[in-house]
């Protein structure tokens, strides 16, 4: 008695994903570029597609909108993947700063304590310089595990 009743709008009443919400944008974006929807209209569903919680709140904004195949929509896939790639090349270098900015420091004060003690000692910084810029440059060839 208390139960919900199983209905044709059961469907309409389930919970979305960033994922629907997400090709439901898509499909606005493409009917915007195909001129279906003015600007104001197209920036007012799309903030209302990535509010709603209901799969009746995004067919609401589809409803008076051509069928489109998925393979029609654009890929924001290959933009976020182009956008990780991006972002693992800018960390990369961000290492290879650090690396350098360490080497400085190391080479530094090798280089005091050779004129402090008035000779050439042995270039002790090698060792970590090496083996850190060892560990960056397999990392360039064989990649990152993460």
């Amino acid at each position: 008695m208390g139960e919900p009743q199983e209905s044709d709008g059961g469907a309409a009443l389930m919970r979305v994903s960033d994922t629907e919400r997400q090709e439901t944008a898509e499909r606005l974006k493409l009917a915007h570029d195909q001129g279906r929807l003015s600007l104001t209209e197209y920036d007012q569903r799309l903030r209302d597609a990535y509010a709603a919680t209901v799969r009746r709140d995004l067919d609401v904004l589809t409803a008076d909108l051509p069928a489109v195949r998925r393979s029609e929509l654009p890929t924001v896939q290959a933009e976020a993947a182009e956008v990780e790639k991006t972002e693992a090349k800018r960390e990369y270098l961000k290492e290879w700063r650090s690396w350098a900015g360490t080497a400085v420091l190391l080479t530094g004060i090798w280089l005091v304590t050779a004129v402090a003690s008035g000779g050439l000692p042995f270039f002790w910084p090698i060792f970590p310089i090496g083996i850190w810029g060892a560990v960056l440059l397999a990392q360039l060839f064989w990649g990152d595990d993460e």
